[in-house]
Formats: structure tokens, C-alpha cells, sequence
């Protein structure tokens, strides 16, 4: 056991004038299980840099712990060569025989080792990595986001073997994981950092009493500020009005009225109860300030669905579809529907088939065939008849019957983020998007105004998923296709999407795999 100090770290990027952390002082235990939750762009990822060193900073951080990061960049080299040739090269020292211990804990054969990387799943990829992670002894390790694209299968048996592990900083927005997994919260607050024993929902339960607590207090402290600025006003008003009784005073006409000198001096009482007043005042904004600068507010999110005008958006059957030079299809004797109002997930492993499903309806959509009588656009394959999209280069085969609304809008959250790229009002422009109107909806996703002048190749990777989940948002559509819109997304915006959804019920079809999320918005799961 040994602790990590944290003292007057302030750390703050070339050319930003804005510190990411300041003056920031914390201790951790080497021992711990320790979730790292904050907002996206908050300096999770920067924290676990300077932890490594990687950046220069001010301040200091003792340890005696050697640390590791989650995850490995791995080459393009590296890719074409087997795991067990480059081992050495991500962890210097480590034996191979541990790794394959560790992999038999992560439920998976040894011989993902021996293969050539590129061919290994995203799923197999992180049990790999993993697994060369914690075959090593007496290190403090970094996981960042390790079930992001995990299906919920890879996210369970992860989750499984990091409950029986220790000495770690675990960043996630899986509320489900962290929960499993840790037995300490590390929190970036807006203004504060702090450290709590207990996993993610004890420490949402706590603050959301401290929160409400912070509201109560506030409040009775605008009360009683109200208060005294009522009286303090009346106060001023009377000796106002008492000072000016002493104008056109002519004491031989009017013996009866008091001295001037008795007037001054009540006139100098009632201005000194204001001056008291105006004290009090300022001892109740004092201890009022402080009272909210951490509290988490979400804002209330918009969206306006578009109706339909039939209760049946998507409809197939007997749905056969594979690439054209691969013998095996990747759906099979597949049949679907879609009713007005249904948010479905589709659920199953990486690679059965969820993304060529969604694919597929696009690429119907867009083509938009003949409507028959009944309005509808409506494809029906027989035989060696099929239609032919593109992806990846392959050609799409469909075969079976397949339905889709006649002029339907779909708005798309496509998983990939690659091709955000230039700024925010180009990405606008292109998308005829307003852009005023996209920016203030970044900002009620908690994005800092700062980045709206930076190119989006420098967002985090929640940023970016920030401004695809906006631009859905800002797209009137009768049916919302979102595949993995969620990866990267800190937690309490993840609470303002279920809200969001929960409150305006668009017609959705999802692919997710936090089960949180699944169960909270879901009305169907469609296994794969």
C-alpha cells in the first residue's frame, strides 16, 4: 500500500488561456479500485498524461508507483505482426506466460496471440491488451474507456475480471461497470476535485443530497439577503425623509418643531442601521458564494420529432443479406418491424450484424424506388434479383421483402467520428445547420465556448460525439437512427439524452451497449 500526492497541480495547454486544472491538491491509494468520472473535455485524459509525464506542469506529484496506460498504441507495423512478437515492445519485461494466465481469466484462448493482430475483433483486441496490462507486477495502471464498441457480452466478461482486480484509475461512462468495478470515486467537478469512498451511485447519491442541501441554503440565504435589502431601502427612506424636514426650517415661526441638531442625529441613527444592514448583506453573499459552483444543472434538451402518417415505418421478412465474394450471409431469414413510437434496440455481439441492418435501411431510403398504391416504398427480391449498395468496397446482396416508408426522414448518428474535421461553422455550413442556434445547443451539452474556434480534429472524443448527437438533435426526422452514440459521452450527458428522449418519445432505432441506458429509454430488444 502507498499513497499518490497531488499538490497545486496546475496544468494548462500551449497557447490556451484557460488552465485545465489549478492549483488542484488530492491523495489516492495505490491499493484502490478508483473510478475517474467528470464532464467530457475536463482533463480525465490529460490527468492520466501527467501521471505518465508526458507534459510539463507546476506543482507536484509523489509517488513511489510505477505507472501504465490503457490503452496501447499499437502501430501500423504491429498490426500485421502476432501479439506475442511485440509484447516486449508495449511492456518491456513481461512474461508471456502471465499474459496467457490472464487470458484464460478474460475467457479467451491463447491463441489470440499468435495471430496477426489486424485480424482480431475489437472485442479480442482489448482482452489482449488487457491482459499484457495486468501481467505485470507492483503498477499502478491507467484504463481509459475500455469497453467503448464492446458488445455487451465483451463488456460483461470485462467487467468480471476488473471486479477482481486492484490499483487502479479506471476512466468509464458506464455507470453499470463502475459500480461492478470500484470501490473509490475520483470526481472533476466543475470547480473542485474530489475523492470519495463508494462506486458511482453512492456517490451520485450523495450528490444529489449535498446538491439539494446546496439549493436549500441558497435559497435561504436570497431570503434572508431580500430581507435585509427591504429594510435597509426603508430605513434610507425614512432618514431621507427626516433629513429633509429640516429644510425651510425657521425655528422663531415654528418653536414647537425640534432642533435641527435632534433631527441630524436621528437622521445619523437610521443611516447607521443601513450601513448595518448593507454589513449583514454582505456576510449572507459571502456565505452564499461557493454554495453552487459545483452543482450539475443539465439543460433541459429540445427536439422536434416529425410525425408519421402511417403507424408502420420498417417492415421486413425473410430478409437474407451478405457481401457479394462472401459466402456466408450476414443476415439470415431476418425479419423486422418498426410502429410509430417504438425505440428499439438492436442487441447481439460485434459483428452479427446490427450495422448492416441499419445500413441497409439507409441505402433503401435513399434510393427511394416507386411507391405503390398503398404509399410505401417497397422492394421485393426473388431469386438471383437483389440490389447492390456499397460498403467498404464490397457489394451489398439482398434478397427477401423489405418495406420502408414512403418519404421518410431519418436523421443518422453514424459510430464513426473520423470525418469531423475543420470548424464548427464549416461542419454547419455543409449540414445547413444554424449555426448560432448549434452552438447553443453545444453549450447545453456542457462543450466550453472555447472549442467552437478550434478545428474538430482536436476535440476528445465525446466532443465529437457531442456535435453528431447535436446535429441529430437539430435535424427534424419521423425516425432517429443512432448507432453507438454514446461512446465517449460523460455520464451527465447521458442523463440529459434519457431525459430528452424519455420526454419527446421520437421513433428510434439504437444500437447501445450501456445497459443503463438500454433500460432506461428501450420499449424493444431485437436479438441478433
Amino acid at each position: 500500500m502507498a499513497q499518490i500526492h497531488v499538490a497545486n497541480l496546475t496544468f494548462c495547454y500551449e497557447g490556451s488561456f484557460d488552465p485545465v486544472f489549478e492549483n488542484v491538491s488530492f491523495s489516492v491509494d495505490t491499493d484502490w479500485k478508483l473510478g475517474f468520472i467528470g464532464r467530457n473535455g475536463k482533463g480525465k485524459t490529460t490527468f492520466l498524461n501527467l501521471l505518465l509525464g508526458k507534459y510539463s506542469y507546476s506543482g507536484s506529484i509523489s509517488t513511489p508507483a510505477l505507472f501504465d496506460y490503457f490503452p496501447y498504441s499499437i502501430s501500423e507495423q504491429q498490426m500485421n505482426r502476432c501479439a506475442s512478437d511485440f509484447i516486449d515492445e508495449l511492456k518491456p519485461g513481461c512474461e508471456e506466460w502471465r499474459i496467457i494466465c490472464e487470458l484464460a481469466k478474460l475467457d479467451v484462448s491463447a491463441e489470440l496471440l499468435y495471430r496477426p493482430f489486424k485480424t482480431l475483433s475489437h472485442g479480442e483486441r482489448t482482452k489482449v491488451l488487457l491482459a499484457v496490462l495486468f501481467a505485470g507486477e507492483n503498477d499502478f495502471l491507467l484504463i481509459d474507456e475500455p469497453t467503448n464498441h464492446l458488445d455487451q457480452g465483451s463488456r460483461e466478461t470485462i467487467k468480471r475480471y476488473l471486479k477482481e482486480k486492484k490499483g487502479f484509475i479506471l476512466v468509464s461512462h458506464d455507470r453499470d461497470l463502475l459500480d461492478a468495478c470500484i470501490d473509490h470515486v475520483l470526481v472533476l467537478n466543475r470547480q473542485s476535485i474530489e475523492v470519495q469512498s463508494g462506486n458511482f451511485s453512492s456517490w451520485w447519491e450523495n450528490k444529489n443530497r449535498r446538491d439539494h442541501f446546496a439549493k436549500m441554503e441558497n435559497e435561504k440565504h436570497l431570503k434572508e439577503i431580500a430581507s435585509l435589502k427591504k429594510a435597509a431601502d426603508q430605513s434610507g427612506h425614512w432618514a431621507q425623509k427626516n433629513e429633509n424636514t429640516k429644510i425651510g426650517y425657521d425655528p422663531i415661526k415654528e418653536p414647537d418643531r425640534p432642533t435641527r441638531a435632534y433631527i441630524g442625529g436621528k437622521t445619523k441613527k437610521m443611516q447607521k442601521r443601513v450601513k448595518q444592514y448593507e454589513q449583514r448583506m454582505e456576510r449572507e453573499i459571502q456565505a452564499k458564494e461557493g454554495l453552487l459552483v459545483d452543482l450539475e444543472t443539465p439543460v433541459s434538451l429540445k427536439l422536434n420529432p416529425l410525425s408519421y402518417h402511417k403507424e408502420r415505418l420498417l417492415y421486413g421478412r425473410d430478409l437474407n443479406i451478405g457481401y457479394e465474394g462472401r459466402n456466408e450471409l450476414v443476415l439470415k431469414n431476418f425479419s423486422f418491424e418498426l410502429q410509430r413510437g417504438e425505440r428499439v434496440f438492436l442487441h447481439g455481439k460485434n459483428g452479427c450484424g446490427k450495422s448492416t441492418w441499419i445500413k441497409t435501411i439507409l441505402e433503401m431510403n435513399r434510393k427511394n424506388l416507386k411507391k405503390d398504391q398503398d404509399g410505401w416504398n417497397s422492394f421485393y427480391y426473388e431469386g438471383e434479383e437483389s440490389d447492390k449498395c456499397h460498403k467498404n468496397k464490397a457489394e451489398m446482396v439482398i434478397s427477401g421483402e423489405l418495406q420502408v416508408g414512403s418519404g421518410l426522414t431519418i436523421s443518422y448518428i453514424n459510430q464513426d467520428t473520423d470525418f469531423l474535421k475543420g470548424r464548427i461553422g464549416e461542419f454547419c455550413e455543409k449540414q445547413e445547420l444554424e449555426e448560432s442556434l448549434f452552438c447553443a445547443l453545444l453549450r447545453q451539452l456542457d462543450m466550453e465556448r472555447v472549442q467552437f474556434s478550434k478545428n474538430m480534429e482536436e476535440f476528445s472524443e465525446g466532443q465529437k460525439k457531442k456535435v453528431l448527437i447535436a446535429a441529430s438533435l437539430m435535424t427534424p426526422a419521423h425516425l432517429y437512427i443512432w448507432d453507438e452514440p454514446l461512446n465517449y459521452i460523460d455520464v451527465f450527458s447521458r442523463m440529459q439524452i434519457e431525459e430528452l428522449l424519455l420526454a419527446f418519445q421520437p421513433t428510434m432505432l439504437l444500437v447501445d451497449h450501456d445497459i443503463r441506458f438500454q433500460e432506461k429509454i428501450g420499449t424493444r430488444v431485437v436479438v441478433f
